[in-house]
């Protein structure tokens, strides 16, 4: 107001309540202006409540869309895999087909193993689903061989990868010994972790008892390989034997007749021949070895024993890789002297730089937005409104993410990268006519209060709208549904916050802020860069309004060049990603022997070590069989960091598959890990091949897969029913057998 000496006062802002008008309902805007302290509280609640449900939020690289799955894995030694099928995979199958939420039933009969997985349906408790395949399996079990092992029981796929894998090395012990203390002191602590399935082990050499026959010998005692093993049975066990009872005291008896030592083994009897006894030491020679070779592991060319940690459906791959990694940091001071326990590669590493590179991406974006808003305001105060709004909506969101059980991961944080863009707006919507009234001359409490109720309707009904379109994305079915659901959710929760902070603490800042004329020359020099815009623009759409056909059939074109792209564009469900890790399959011919197929690795490895001398890979981890899979080998090469200037793993993987293509007495195919990290199969293409009996499947496979290989793009085409096990089939003249 003009003064005595005709100077103009500016007064300051006043704590004074803005009057409502008489004809007009109070609203949520007039209620923060009237008490701008509860509006302050309530959105330093929604920060601290925001932030400490971020910190107690899960990370993990993708929302949990798993569906629970459940492997049954049976070991019968010796057996071919139509025994098997017939004798094991068969029966269990039918044991658990009346299991409730199963989805589908795959098995696999091999050489010596059967395994049977069960996928349910969604929502199924993973916990729930494992005890009642375990309560099916057991009323099954004594209708499976006597020989056979006990079914295991795993709450994931148990072929599927590990998640993490673990080297252990020594320079002092040898494999037996490190196998040992693996089993021992290693296994079991990891195996107990949250989260973890199992834990496999790969080039144990576990301790035995080796029994070499003396074929002759046998022979000339007339005795067969059968009587030897029924003595050991008979003679290696231990039984209770009942109970001593007196009247004072009272004993528990146990027949300690179990053999441990070489010499007990070899005083085993077999036979008694004209009361002499015939002794196992008599026909074969005893010893303490390790058993059978099925598995080499080698870490850059070094004999290693290697683990493998698969995690459980529906689990954490980062909380597992964080309990892993500080459960080894505890077990090196107890270590024996010499002994290496270390990481070769792990899963978790991608998902860690994958959702540090989006939280980046997050606060570039913020600050791109402020700055954006800076250069078209053109007044720091004004800026400093949005500035302070996009913050507080987008921790807000973080409430809703706890709230609904869902996870911090990529799509999550995704959604929030979007939300940065809508969010803004409502703030926008209500500055600028706050704003305008302001630069009208309007007293900033009046303005403020005023302009938030004008818009004030628009704001909620846009949020609205936008909500209704973000909802529907959560309601999609299948794997793909499930994934994007937390992306839908929480696009929605965001714009919700944003709606709230819009009409609440926005008009507040923006009285307390907002004065006119506050920008100063850097609005004034944005106002004529607008200006200049705006003019080029009337002088554009004069020119387009007096040629209307023109511009229709400048829009028709756009629009059918947009249509012709999408069709030529190639669709998939996630591109290839460079992981840090790439594999090479390696498979030999059916019936090779471990040692057959460790040269053909070395090969494979000898083909790998330019990439090792030239930095792009730093550690090679080879494992060579499983199991009676004696002709498989696994290659693991972990890259370098991605901030060296490697090439990229999917330009390393197209530059191996010539050289490895080369190697002859194996096939060997390179893999980059496939984009996403969903679990499930290596390859990114499966056909399922179904007939009334497995020759119809083996002719209708191999004229599936003549017919695939024609297929540009398409390669490695495998087909796993294998039936080119060579095996030696025995013709027995029973009545020759029945005179001997």
């Amino acid at each position: 107001a003009p003064g005595a000496d005709g100077a103009r006062r500016l007064n300051p802002p006043t704590n004074r309540k803005p009057e409502p008008e008489k004809d007009r309902r109070m609203t949520l805007s007039d209620i923060c202006l009237r008490r701008p302290v509860l509006a302050t509280v309530m959105n330093l609640l929604i920060i601290a409540i925001g932030l400490v449900a971020a910190s107690r939020l899960p990370i993990r690289e993708l929302p949990d869309v798993d569906a629970a799955t459940v492997t049954i894995e049976t070991t019968y030694t010796g057996a071919a895999p139509q025994v098997i099928d017939s004798q094991i995979t068969e029966i269990i199958e039918g044991a658990i087909a009346g299991v409730s939420g199963i989805a589908t039933i795959d098995s696999e009969s091999r050489q010596g193993r059967s395994r049977v997985r069960v996928d349910f349906t969604e929502g199924r408790n993973i916990d729930e689903a494992a005890n009642d395949i375990r309560g099916a399996v057991g009323r099954v079990t004594n209708r499976l061989p006597i020989d056979a092992d006990e079914p295991r029981i795993f709450k994931n796929d148990s072929d599927a990868d590990p998640v993490l894998r673990i080297g252990i090395v020594s320079s002092r012990m040898s494999p037996a010994e490190i196998t040992d203390y693996a089993q021992r002191f290693i296994i079991d602590r990891i195996a107990t972790l949250d989260g973890v399935a199992s834990v496999s082990i790969f080039g144990e050499r576990s301790y035995a008892m080796r029994i070499a026959l003396d074929p002759k010998a046998l022979a000339a005692r007339r005795l067969a390989v059968t009587d030897v093993a029924a003595a050991l049975r008979a003679n290696n066990l231990e039984l209770p034997a009942g109970e001593v009872i007196s009247v004072w005291r009272q004993f528990q008896l146990r027949a300690t007749t179990r053999l441990n030592t070489p010499e007990a083994f070899g005083n085993v009897v077999l036979k008694v021949v004209d009361g002499a006894p015939v002794r196992l030491g008599d026909v074969a020679s005893v010893f303490v070895g390790v058993e059978d070779d099925q598995t080499i592991v080698r870490n850059d060319g070094a004999p290693a024993v290697g683990l493998g940690v698969l995690r459980q459906s529906q689990s954490n791959t980062i909380a597992i890789s964080d309990a892993v990694r500080a459960e080894i940091d505890r077990m090196q001071d107890n270590l024996p002297d010499g002994m290496r326990v270390f990481v070769t590669s792990d899963d978790a590493t991608f998902i860690k730089s994958s959702i540090a590179e989006v939280v980046k991406t997050l606060g570039v974006a913020v600050v791109l937005v402020v700055l954006v808003i800076f250069l078209f305001l053109g007044s720091p105060r004004a800026t400093l409104v949005p500035a302070v709004t996009i913050p507080v909506a987008l921790i807000g969101a973080f409430i809703g993410i706890y709230a609904l059980g869902f996870s911090i991961n990529i799509l999550t944080l995704f959604a929030l990268i979007l939300a940065i863009g809508i969010v803004v707006d409502d703030a926008i919507v209500v500055l600028e006519n706050i704003q305008r009234r302001v630069e009208q001359g309007e007293d900033p409490l009046a303005a403020a209060a005023k302009g938030a109720r004008e818009v004030g309707f628009a704001v909620v009904a846009t949020s609205i709208t936008l909500i209704s379109v973000f909802l529907p994305i959560s309601f999609l079915e299948g794997q793909i549904g499930r994934l994007f659901t937390e992306f839908g959710i929480v696009l929605a929760v965001a714009v919700g916050f944003s709606t709230f902070v819009a009409l609440t603490l926005c008009p507040v800042l923006c009285w307390l802020l907002l004065r006119r004329g506050s920008g100063g020359m850097l609005e004034r020099g944005v106002n004529g860069v607008f200006g200049w815009i705006e003019r080029r623009y009337r002088g554009a759409l004069s020119l387009a309004l007096g040629a209307p056909l023109v511009v229709l059939a400048l829009a028709l074109g756009v629009a059918g060049s947009a249509a012709w792209i999408y069709g030529q564009t190639p669709r998939e469900l996630s591109p290839r990603e460079d992981r840090g890790v790439f594999f090479v399959a390696v498979t030999a011919p059916q019936g090779s022997t471990i040692a057959y197929t460790d040269r053909e690795v070395r090969e494979v490895e000898k083909r790998l070590e330019p990439l090792r001398e030239g930095g792009a890979v730093e550690t090679v981890f080879s494992i060579v069989g499983r199991g009676n899979d004696t002709h498989r080998a696994f290659v693991v090469a972990r890259l370098s960091p991605w901030e060296s200037d490697r090439p990229s793993s999917q330009q390393i993987v197209s530059g191996l598959i010539p050289q490895m293509v080369g190697i002859p007495g194996a096939r060997a195919f390179p893999i980059q890990p496939a984009g996403l990290g969903i679990r499930g199969s290596r390859t990114p293409l499966q056909v399922k091949v179904l007939g009334p009996d497995f020759d119809s499947v083996k002719e209708w496979s191999a004229s599936l897969r003549a017919a695939m290989e024609q297929i540009d793009g398409l390669q490695n085409i495998e087909i796993d029913y294998e039936e080119t096990q060579p095996e030696l089939q025995v013709d027995i003249d029973r009545a020759l057998a029945d005179d001997l």
